[in-house]
């Protein structure tokens, strides 16, 4: 009995079951993915990531990672929110169409005055709503967001409907509002600074130019965000109740947690991401239309899950959802890259999606046994 295991009931450790952290899974899966397209571009006389022109003096292929970014940054910034929605044992359908009503409101109050010497042909709103300042579009986004995130979570939290069922409610609400608030017509001719605020290169500024392209900005911003929550999640109350509620919502309820509302808080938060999407979707095209964020919501549910967020909620985290994130638009620039014809990216994106819920049915299996 010399070698037994004191304190522990004499169980031992064994470096055999150590498993390695769901994150690293999914980064080791990124590399992966990045190397298959890197060897599939070579055998076509190209590269996926590297620079192959001998008049251009970089070792990357600096457009394509742009692209990348660019790709992952506006519905990464809606999976955020998705994220700590689904830790909480929700499902979030309607930030695609959230997106594409707060782009139609939002733009309105952007809109400049003069274009090209006449009056904007594309002017919804009054003279009053003309040249205003950039934080009156950045304020009206960010209501309409939260407007639609605390009624999912009200509905959710306080009428105890499926959350499927109200955020499909509200995905075919918001987007009928989004069609209704022009007649479907496009919404465009924003103040410079609205412009701005997506084109801009404000990571060249801090950086003294060290890090410098033209319309990082979507992807500083999903980068803080991220940051940020990460924090969020990891280290504070909200993001302990989150996951506690996840995993056991009666659990949760009997040691003392407010359940309703945080479920309510978590739903205005996703709301209220989904609208700094749009606000960043609507700054970077320079106009908005009522098809805007189509989809977009089953793509950030696909990120997550690709990250290692559990359906069944209780386990995930922004770090996985980022690097998800990352997955999904390596594999459609990659697709791109090979020139798979636009069709059949789409029915990858779709295999993609059922994929990752097979996935996640699978680590729960295993997790059972």
């Amino acid at each position: 009995m010399a070698d037994a295991a004191h304190g522990v009931g004499g169980l031992t450790y064994d470096p055999r079951k150590r498993a390695l952290p769901p994150e690293m899974n999914v980064l080791l899966a990124l590399i992966g993915i990045t190397l298959i397209f890197e060897i599939l571009n070579r055998i076509n006389g190209g590269s996926f990531l590297f620079n192959m022109r001998d008049n251009v003096d970089a070792l990357f292929n600096q457009q394509r990672i742009n692209i990348i970014l660019l790709q992952v940054a506006i519905t990464g910034i809606i999976a955020i929110g998705v994220t700590q929605v689904i830790i909480v044992g929700g499902i979030d359908l309607s930030s695609g169409s959230i997106v594409g009503a707060t782009a139609m409101i939002t733009m309105s109050f952007a809109q400049t005055a003069i274009v090209n010497g006449n009056p904007n042909p594309k002017a919804i709103l009054g003279d009053w709503a003309m040249d205003l300042p950039v934080i009156v579009p950045i304020a009206v986004g960010l209501a309409c967001g939260l407007a639609a995130g605390l009624i999912n979570g009200l509905l959710v939290a306080y009428t105890r409907i499926p959350p499927f069922i109200a955020t499909l409610g509200m995905m075919v609400s918001a987007r009928g509002v989004a069609k209704w608030w022009s007649n479907g017509q496009p919404v465009s001719f924003p103040t410079e600074s609205f412009g701005a605020l997506a084109n801009g290169d404000v990571l060249g500024s801090l950086t003294f130019g060290l890090l410098s392209w033209q319309g990082q900005n979507p992807v500083v911003v999903f980068a803080v965000l991220a940051v940020l929550f990460h924090l969020i999640m990891v280290y504070t109350i909200y993001g302990k109740r989150c996951y506690a509620i996840g995993s056991n919502e009666d659990a949760a309820r009997m040691s003392g947690i407010n359940v309703a509302r945080h479920q309510v808080l978590v739903y205005t938060i996703a709301g209220m991401l989904a609208a700094v999407a749009a606000i960043m979707l609507t700054s970077k095209n320079l106009t908005a239309q009522a098809g805007m964020g189509v989809m977009y919501e089953l793509d950030a549910i696909a990120m997550a899950v690709i990250g290692g967020v559990s359906l069944a909620g209780g386990r995930g985290s922004i770090v996985g959802t980022v690097l998800g994130a990352m997955i999904f638009s390596v594999i459609i620039s990659g697709f791109t890259s090979i020139r798979l014809d636009a069709y059949y990216q789409e029915m990858v994106k779709g295999a993609i999606i059922v994929a990752a819920v097979v996935l996640d049915q699978w680590r729960q299996g295993r997790r059972a046994k």
